[in-house]
């Protein structure tokens, strides 16, 4: 499955930290997004496949104690096979937990992954 996936960690902001392969993702970002509600949760296919969040499934906070949410942007075909925020998390979490929890305490985030 192609996905580019923002996020935060405790002490650093909001940043894309697996671009899909793009150039641009924060592009692909901005258009999957547009016109969300800010909601915890979401689910919603978009015209370049389909956007998700979530809350941190361990319920990891930022340093101010806002709940991390994971936002990702699915770019293939593979969006018509999610249905639901639990599918997309349940698909789409193991691919990021390593790489989030290591990071997570990091006073820097991570570089970017394709």
């Amino acid at each position: 499955m192609t996905f580019l996936w923002a996020t935060r960690g405790r002490t650093w902001g909001f940043r894309i930290l697996r671009t899909g392969g793009l150039d641009d993702p924060l592009l692909a970002y901005e258009g999957a997004f547009d016109g969300a509600v800010m909601d915890d949760e979401l689910w919603q296919t978009t015209a370049v496949g389909g956007a998700l969040r979530f809350p941190d499934p361990l319920g990891r906070r930022d340093r101010s104690g806002r709940v991390i949410p994971h936002d990702f942007v699915v770019l293939d075909d593979h969006a018509a096979d999610l249905t639901s925020v639990e599918e997309g998390r349940a698909r789409l979490w193991p691919e990021v937990a390593q790489v989030f929890a290591e990071a997570y305490e990091s006073p820097i985030p991570p570089a970017p992954l394709p």
